[in-house]
């Protein structure tokens, strides 16, 4: 009952930032963050070597990456024949693609014209891809290494190295000039939402018994 009040939540607080943004309410607020990481020329306020680490940290939220992480994540679980976990990652993930491009093509925000972007970008603004797919990635993977040990402080470290990187990738948009934070915002309310639908789903099954915990032994 909490997992699917708190995705409530999320979906909710999701519309409401859609909501702004369409109407243009959020426009003082996305300009004014956007235009604090430039200088009166509009120009990068922060040296080169910093921006290229910030694009490093921004390619972890890339569908490359994402892709990446998760065929090997993928084939680990599969080794070790934890197969619902390994459904649950792979249904998070391609689901969680799905719906950011529906989304995408729903809203068509065009990215910000008023800064010059310091990446290539080429699709829609709103919400915000590299947002949804670290918190669908992140926190996916974080949840399901948390569920196998009993221990509190590593469950915590866990889910905070989740949050983290989460965090850290949404941001290097709105720096890089690519995304109006409410983009970013978007995109992590509604990654947050999809991935705790998922896990819900998955925790109910197991409940049933119909797939194997993860905290299961490997046959």
């Amino acid at each position: 009952m909490a997992a699917m009040l708190g995705t409530a939540a999320l979906v909710l607080v999701f519309g409401i930032i859609a909501n702004l943004s369409t109407d243009g309410a959020s426009d003082p607020f996305d300009r004014w963050l956007l235009q604090s990481f430039r200088d009166e020329m509009g120009r990068a306020a922060y040296p080169r070597w910093l921006a290229e680490a910030i694009r490093d940290v921004s390619a972890l939220g890339s569908a490359p990456v994402v892709s990446l992480i998760c065929g090997v994540v993928l084939g680990y679980l599969v080794m070790i024949r934890k197969r619902a976990a390994a459904l649950l990652v792979l249904v998070a993930i391609a689901g969680g693609g799905i719906l950011n491009n529906v989304l995408k093509s729903t809203f068509e925000r065009p990215r910000p014209d008023f800064i010059e972007p310091l990446a290539s970008v080429s699709s829609a603004s709103f919400p915000s891809g590299h947002a949804t797919f670290s918190a669908i990635t992140y926190l996916t993977l974080a949840a399901l290494l948390a569920r196998t040990t009993p221990r509190l402080r590593l469950r915590l470290y866990a889910i905070a190295i989740g949050l983290l990187l989460t965090v850290l990738v949404g941001m290097t948009r709105v720096i890089l000039g690519v995304h109006y934070p409410t983009d970013v915002l978007a995109g992590w309310c509604i990654g947050a939402a999809w991935s705790l639908l998922c896990w819900s789903v998955m925790l109910r099954l197991q409940r049933q018994g119909q797939v194997e915990s993860a905290n299961d032994p490997a046959q």
